[in-house]
């Protein structure tokens, strides 16, 4: 099912961080009840966390796609925490009605390419839908700073900054939807060097003499 209704993007940001029902929006306090609770990434993004604070999704947004915005079509990456403060392991499956697919691929490898299926803390079984798994009383960090990063292949529309995308996660049961807005950048785009027409002073006269060789006659 495709999101072609560019109010709705909207609407997402501003709701950015919604859960489902049973969710609760939350910001860095969340997950008190762990270790993990006092690891905080320090970067910009929409958190989220479960009601039991089991579980949390921590600095979800879209990678920054320049002046002129992702196409319908392009890839996005995808940056996300993970945070599991239960006592078990849990495998998270993460989906989106926004894009064709989501995989698991080296941040700083070309949009288009370099995906892969699996390392050392993230599975992605073939054909089926991506999944990562995190440790009891620990997170798994995907984005820039790692070695993988969830990417966004074929988005179904345009996406400019100031719109956003809704992105599912499912701890095994326990469900956490949110809007991944789309990242602003650090410092404003530098504006086009205006077209400065220069003249010499000069203008050339009827009789083919310069306008200081005319000032002579």
């Amino acid at each position: 099912m495709t999101r072609s209704i560019r109010g709705s993007r909207r609407s997402a940001l501003l709701l950015a961080g919604l859960a489902t029902s049973g969710l609760l929006l939350t910001g860095c306090s969340a997950g008190q009840v762990a270790e993990t609770a006092g690891t905080v990434p320090s970067v910009q993004g929409v958190n989220v966390a479960s009601k039991n604070g089991d579980f949390a999704v921590r600095s979800l947004l879209i990678a920054y796609p320049g002046v002129d915005g992702y196409q319908a079509g392009d890839d996005a990456n995808l940056d996300v925490v993970l945070y599991n403060d239960s006592p078990d392991r849990v495998i998270v499956t993460v989906t989106t009605e926004d894009a064709r697919d989501i995989v698991l691929s080296d941040p700083h490898a070309p949009l288009g390419e370099g995906s892969s299926t699996t390392t050392t803390e993230t599975e992605a079984p073939a054909g089926g839908p991506t999944q990562v798994a995190v440790p009891p009383l620990s997170y798994v960090q995907l984005n820039s700073e790692t070695s993988t990063v969830l990417r966004l292949i074929g988005l179904n529309t345009p996406l400019h900054v100031g719109e956003a995308i809704f992105v599912t996660f499912d701890f095994g049961g326990t469900t956490i939807r949110a809007a991944a807005p789309v990242s602003v950048p650090l410092s404003p785009a530098t504006p086009p060097e205006p077209i400065i027409e220069r003249h010499t002073g000069f203008e050339e006269l009827e009789d083919g003499h310069g306008g200081a060789g005319g000032a002579g006659h």
